[in-house]
């Protein structure tokens, strides 16, 4: 597929993005994203094993 048929002609600052909920690193849109980008909440797969919700509110691990 060309650039001209897709309408994106490499300038990816253009792409919408948002934040990983557990590594707060920037995501950029993919096409793979393309039907469901609200519900993707984080970056990658190690990022998603690893959430965020396992801490207390003040920022520790819990005691185990």
């Amino acid at each position: 597929m060309s650039a001209t048929r897709s309408g994106h002609k490499g300038n990816k600052s253009q792409l919408p993005s948002k934040p990983c909920a557990a590594c707060g690193r920037p995501m950029s849109w993919r096409r793979a994203w393309a039907k469901n980008w609200e519900s993707v909440l984080y970056c990658s797969e190690a990022c998603r094993k690893h959430k965020r919700g396992k801490r207390d509110h003040d920022g520790s691990k819990p005691e185990v």
